[in-house]
């Protein structure tokens, strides 16, 4: 990925706001902290709890917009449930949910999951680690407050970001200035639903039938129905599972192209299907690019994922999102290349997220305390193109995989080595081990899953990296 040795202008950061205490969010306030470079650190969370998509929540709606193509949103209004001690919001969230990578790998590099947790842990064991790990920064925390609007100035040649935030309980607004800002507000807000020829008219007549896997919750109200899931990433799979057990058989799965979770389909309980090209509002129908055509369709759930969307930045020019599948003019996926001091946690896809938060707080921090120095300008935008050229202007651009995250955890790990200060807080460093984990984790789910998802440990699976079959 390159060397990084060439100085530019020294960075005068001793303000700094978080947005959000998600995953990735409570990693980038850790490692500020750890530099002990800056006078305040303010994490700004709307939840009157950390843990971002694993704060789990009811959901608040019924319906999505359709279609969904536009990542210009404005922000998320919440919900005052009866009872509730703050208003909520929805996240994507839902009732029995186990992770899809194992705790092993998903873990921060300095606090382990229970021993007795399970080897891929429940929504309910994330929430509960997450809670721990923010014990000791909880005091930098402001929950219930929503980031509303950032703008850009300049103050003594310096980037000067002023925040405004306003309480989700009293209604009441706050303005702040910072030096540096982290965005971690997570990429699950903004469904993503194309626009299919016919989908207006059909969801005009039939507003029920069409939804995003943001709402769903829970496969009970899919009884006896008939069903399509759109969509085979993890959560379209998952969500498919659990409604075949009570949907009209077969469930169909619509798809593009094969899915990394290579679990089986038998034809009767679910059934592979193309890509939807048009709805048909006689006989509530869909075709398929096969030319198929499918009458009588109850629920169509989107699994599509979301749109890159920071509503609170819609003032910074040029605009950070164009179509919302990928966010511009960014060096490393980190650090805004016209302004450094605007940096972002955990964009990618594909990406083992906890401990890749990690490393870019870690790289935040030293850059912004003048411990390591970024590229110039061109360097860093050569590099974006390059990209660009390399992956698409789409969603590609964010996507990882195996092995690519794990060079991007080791490269960072490398780079953060090099300040002038050395390490503050270590992040991690995946090591033979960790890879190989990474490199067979879908076998060891579908290992997990086929023996009744009991397992807490990878031995009691049969996989040992000592007497592994390395392909590394």
């Amino acid at each position: 990925m390159g060397s990084i040795s060439r100085p530019v202008a020294a960075l005068n950061v001793k303000r700094i706001a978080v947005i959000g205490a998600g995953p990735t969010g409570l990693a980038a306030t850790k490692y500020l902290l750890a530099e002990k470079a800056f006078e305040i650190i303010d994490t700004y969370e709307q939840q009157a709890e950390v843990g971002g998509v694993w704060n789990y929540t009811p959901s608040l709606t019924e319906r999505v917009p359709v279609p969904q193509t536009t990542p210009w949103a404005p922000p998320e209004k919440p919900s005052w449930p009866k009872g509730a001690l703050a208003p909520i919001f929805s996240n994507p969230m839902y009732e029995k949910l186990n992770t899809n990578i194992p705790k092993p790998l998903m873990k921060y590099s300095d606090q382990d999951f229970p021993a007795d947790a399970l080897l891929y842990p429940t929504r309910q064991d994330v929430q509960t680690y997450l809670v721990k790990y923010s014990q000791d920064i909880r005091h930098l925390i402001s929950f219930s407050s929503q980031v509303e609007d950032i703008t850009l100035s300049e103050a003594n040649g310096q980037d000067l970001w002023t925040l405004t935030a306003k309480s989700t309980i009293t209604g009441e607004q706050s303005t702040k200035q910072y030096d540096a800002i982290v965005v971690a507000n997570g990429h699950y807000s903004i469904p993503w639903i194309p626009a299919v020829p016919g989908i207006e008219e059909f969801n005009t007549a039939y507003p029920s039938i069409i939804s995003h896997s943001k709402i769903y919750r829970s496969p009970e109200s899919f009884k006896g129905k008939k069903v399509i899931v759109v969509g085979n990433a993890a959560s379209g799979l998952d969500i498919g599972n659990q409604i075949t057990t009570v949907c009209k058989k077969p469930l169909l799965n619509s798809i593009n192209g094969p899915s990394t979770f290579q679990l089986p389909v038998d034809g009767v309980t679910k059934e592979e299907v193309p890509k939807i090209v048009e709805y048909i509002v006689e006989d509530r129908a869909v075709k398929f690019e096969d030319g198929r055509v499918e009458k009588d369709i109850d629920a169509i759930i989107y699994a599509t994922g979301y749109l890159y969307s920071f509503p609170f930045l819609k003032s910074l020019d040029p605009p950070l999102v164009a179509t919302g599948r990928r966010t511009i003019g960014l060096w490393q996926q980190i650090f805004h290349i016209r302004h450094p001091t605007l940096a972002f946690s955990a964009l990618g896809q594909k990406i083992i997220p906890f401990p890749l938060s990690e490393a870019q707080g870690a790289a935040m921090a030293k850059v912004w305390s003048n411990n390591l120095s970024l590229l110039s300008v061109e360097e860093m935008e050569s590099w974006e193109k390059s990209k660009v050229d390399e992956l698409g202007d789409g969603t590609a651009f964010h996507v990882y995989g195996y092995p690519k995250d794990a060079a991007y955890i080791n490269y960072l790990h490398d780079w953060v080595k090099e300040a002038s200060n050395g390490f503050s807080k270590e992040p991690p460093f995946w090591d033979e081990r960790l890879c190989w984990l990474r490199e067979i984790y879908v076998d060891i789910k579908n290992k997990f899953a086929d023996t009744g998802m009991k397992a807490t440990s990878l031995e009691e699976l049969g996989f040992d990296f000592d007497k592994r079959d390395s392909k590394l």
